[in-house]
């Protein structure tokens, strides 16, 4: 491991590459010994009532890397091909275990190809196509109280004067909650299921009475995005009773554009506009710019960027980051975007469209790096002052 501090920067890349294909060929290898393993019920004779309890009490995985192995193993059986994407990297296991299900000899091929090289959410994404769910229907729901917590107001005397408290009798099955037994009030009856434009996201919204941070305890169950078909979502979080209350309101102001008080559509036009604003704070995008490109001042005086340049360099690099490495492959991300001068800003960099582009933040860190030296960078960083000249080469 020491000897690793000496290795230069493609040397420790090309290593790691290496390691990985290696990782990969030998998780193949183990997948396939658990399936001859299990196929055998040599489990049996190692005093384990089943494969799963094998790999846990006598391998010594966790549930979750037996589940996923097992899963594979009895999948590979029926379709070898398996194996050799997993040890060729074209497959992971969570991708062979999602894929299992729906694989016939006769689609097999065709699935296969298409689920190479995707992650997790586009393997998600597939299946919802392969097999489409209904729409989840949109509601909001109260939450049981925690262990420890005070009893909640009554939603009934929540919800503003001259709506209905919800009828106790219309029950949920615990969705989110680990104690089936506790479930609770239905505080709006599911909304329509099918968005007129095709292209809806189901919510379901389980709210918490308490707006303050939860007390020590179980962690909340962070917000899940999951797929149920082609362009069609369910959309899962905890959200807090301001943001009922808010939710509520909104719905009733859009009632003369929306009678039916759909929660997606009302969720999804409040996010649009919010979206719409930051995106024109952020990348000067305006449906109704006042400034061109040729009216702008591409003249370094200042580090602020014209808004017409921004919206250029937004639209050509298609919100994304703009870098790419030696080998062409350009990078993925999308989030925490910032404004890259290719000519830095403190050599005289100018700020038009042909010097500015979109660059994450850890790229736009690294070319940082490359024009001013790594020295330079970690002393502004210490410092927190502007860099206005480059670290001179050796």
């Amino acid at each position: 491991m020491h000897s690793l501090k000496s290795l230069s920067d493609d040397e420790l890349l090309r290593r790691l590459s290496e390691l990985l294909g290696q990782s990969r060929r030998i998780e193949a290898d183990l997948v396939a010994h658990i399936s001859e393993v299990d196929e055998r019920r040599l489990y049996a004779r190692e005093a384990s009532p089943s494969m799963f309890a094998y790999c846990t009490e006598f391998l010594q995985l966790s549930a979750a890397e037996a589940y996923l192995r097992i899963a594979a193993a009895r999948a590979s059986r029926e379709h070898p091909l398996l194996l050799a994407m997993l040890a060729d990297g074209r497959l992971h296991l969570t991708a062979i275990a999602k894929l299992a299900p729906h694989l016939t000899l006769q689609n097999r091929e065709d699935i296969l190809q298409r689920a190479a090289h995707r992650s997790r959410r586009q393997i998600e994404e597939l299946v919802a196509e392969l097999a489409p769910r209904p729409d989840a229907p949109a509601m909001m729901r109260k939450l049981p109280a925690r262990s420890g917590e005070a009893q909640p107001t009554p939603a009934s005397q929540l919800r503003p004067d001259g709506v209905p408290p919800a009828d106790p009798r219309l029950r949920l099955d615990g969705v989110g909650s680990s104690h089936p037994e506790r479930r609770g009030d239905v505080v709006e009856t599911p909304q329509r299921e099918l968005r007129p434009d095709g292209v809806a996201c189901a919510l379901a919204l389980r709210l918490d009475e308490a707006a303050a941070p939860p007390p020590s305890g179980p962690a909340v169950r962070p917000a899940r995005v999951e797929p149920l078909a082609p362009g069609r979502y369910k959309v899962q979080f905890t959200a807090s009773a301001e943001l009922r209350d808010k939710l509520e309101r909104l719905q009733a102001l859009m009632r003369s554009s929306l009678p039916d008080g759909d929660l997606a559509t009302v969720i999804e036009q409040a996010v649009t506009e919010k979206l719409q604003r930051l995106e024109a704070r952020r990348f000067a995008r305006t449906q109704a710019p006042r400034k061109t490109i040729a009216g702008s001042e591409p003249s370094p005086r200042t580090r602020h960027i014209p808004a017409a340049v921004k919206r250029e360099v937004y639209e050509r690099d298609g919100g994304r980051c703009r870098y790419m490495d030696e080998q062409g492959r350009r990078c993925t991300a999308r989030q925490g975007l910032e404004f890259h001068h290719g000519h830095p800003f403190g050599c005289g960099g100018e700020h038009s469209v042909d010097n500015v582009s979109l660059a994450c933040r850890a790229h736009n860190g690294y070319l940082a790096e490359v024009d001013y030296g790594r020295e330079a960078i970690a002393l502004h960083r210490l410092s927190g002052s502007r860099i206005l000249e480059p670290t001179p080469s050796p």
